[in-house]
């Protein structure tokens, strides 16, 4: 197998890792707002916290965003130009004439650049997630310290 090939082998494995963190997120990301909403509407929770709580809630909102859009499927015009999306516009025989060529290598690049944009709307979406822990401790406290 040439290193073309393994690369572009490696680049689809690391697009459906980054799809599979992102789907685990997105249902963690939902659990906790579910959770949030949940403990944030009962009577005895202060408004402080429950303002406090709606920063988190705010936060995650953002996180699932950037998840979604992570997972949304890229056709570009740049995706356009190699594989399926390309293959969709033509005929059987400009088809046939496509993948007698060897575009390897431009599918490596192309998909290159889906996962680079998967990966750091993943990054920017965990960094999100864990943000909600500081507002989510402040609102316990706030609940705590009014319950006293």
């Amino acid at each position: 197998m040439s290193a073309v090939v393994e690369a572009k082998n490696e680049v689809k494995a690391e697009i459906a890792r980054t799809d599979t963190k992102a789907s685990l997120l997105l249902a963690f990301n939902g659990v906790a707002l579910a959770g949030m909403w949940s403990i944030g509407s009962q009577p005895g929770v202060p408004i402080g916290a429950r303002i406090v709580g709606g920063l988190a809630v705010v936060l995650l909102l953002a996180s699932v965003t950037l998840l979604l859009l992570a997972v949304r499927p890229r056709l570009s015009p740049t995706a356009a130009r190699v594989g399926f999306p390309r293959w969709a516009e033509l005929s059987a025989e400009q088809l046939t004439t496509e993948l007698a060529q060897d575009r390897t290598a431009d599918h490596v690049v192309a998909l290159s650049g889906i996962v680079m944009a998967k990966m750091r709307g993943l990054q920017t979406a965990v960094n999100l997630t864990l943000l909600t822990g500081a507002p989510l401790a402040v609102a316990a406290v706030v609940t705590l310290w009014g319950a006293r």
